[in-house]
């Protein structure tokens, strides 16, 4: 077999529901110059028997087997043994069109500056099943460290990279167990590492149905500490560091939102106007404060208040797709 030109990382823990059609996207590709590295993690379904079924028929599809280390582990676990000068994240769960690998390298081709490509995708499931994850211009743009600091969905998860990327930062931080890969976008970007996103979307982003409150709350921690270890990585005085403090201002008071909203939910009416009291007090907004006040005499008034907010908002997503 010839020499790869792009390696596929494929972390896969327990992925039996959905390997086999992530493996199939990949061999249906226009650019056929690949490698497909699965790296099971450990899982107690038939993922790595299914992997073992692809790859058998075809050399291109490698299986390595390790014991359950996380996504970063696996991740590294593959860039070891990956043999391309490119690499190309997908993960098991998700797709890509026919054509991902063919435009994805004809843009990094076409611009020996960057480091990183990353691709727009279709959600895949979910309340906004259909609609891009990011709605921008059309075209082809740049993401600055601030840009990643201030937007932190701005890189997809589908993202090419040159192993000049690996060679200056390293691997997938394996202390991380979420938020794995907004690190690394993070460091190439510190790194002088020029990031392109491609407005096309490219693939399909599988959403998990998930308790969301609960869920909501790890991303932001997750994030949280990502900026936090980046924020040390700066200089004090830059501008960049100066866009992480507001961003983690911004997450502490979204954290203490989301805990208002649970506890109102649940019906601990106190610990709910606590929250937007904190809130209140933080922004000086009189929003907040009306919030809370209904919290503590008017909870149920503020609850049908939510829920009605809640519904428009995502009846106005699936409409327009904002």
């Amino acid at each position: 077999m010839r020499r790869p030109a792009v390696s596929i990382i494929t972390p896969a823990y327990n992925a039996e529901p959905y390997l086999a059609d992530t493996i199939r996207s990949v061999l249906a590709q226009t650019f056929d110059a690949f490698e497909m590295l699965i790296v099971d993690d450990g899982s107690t379904d038939s993922t790595a028997a299914i992997a073992h079924h692809f790859a058998e028929r075809d050399p291109r599809v490698r299986l390595v087997r390790q014991a359950n280390g996380g996504i970063s582990a696996a991740r590294n676990a593959a860039i070891e043994r990956a043999e391309a000068p490119v690499f190309a994240l997908l993960d098991s769960d998700d797709l890509w069109m026919p054509t991902y690998l063919e435009e994805q390298l004809r843009i990094l081709e076409a611009s020996p500056e960057a480091g990183v490509v990353s691709a727009n995708a279709l959600n895949l499931g979910g309340s906004f099943d259909g609609l891009a994850l990011r709605r921008v211009t059309p075209g082809v743009h740049v993401i600055s460290l601030r840009s990643l600091v201030e937007v932190e969905n701005s890189v997809c998860i589908m993202s090419m990279f040159r192993r000049a990327v690996l060679d200056r930062i390293g691997g997938f931080d394996t202390t991380l167990r979420s938020s794995e890969d907004y690190d690394f976008w993070l460091r190439a970007a510190a790194a002088g590492f020029q990031i392109l996103f491609n407005s096309v979307p490219l693939g399909y982003y599988r959403r998990r149905a998930q308790s969301v409150s609960a869920d909501y709350d790890r991303m932001l921690g997750s994030i949280t500490a990502v900026l936090r270890k980046t924020r040390q990585a700066l200089p004090a005085a830059s501008p960049d560091a100066h866009a992480i403090d507001r961003q983690l201002e911004r997450f502490e008071n979204l954290s203490i939102a989301n805990g208002a909203k649970v506890a109102l939910y649940r019906g601990d009416f106190i610990q709910a106007a606590d929250g937007l009291a904190r809130l209140a007090a933080c922004s000086r907004s009189v929003r907040f404060k009306l919030a809370a006040l209904c919290a503590r005499h008017a909870p149920s008034l503020l609850l049908l208040a939510h829920r009605t907010k809640t519904a428009l908002k995502n009846h106005r997503r699936q409409v327009v797709g904002t």
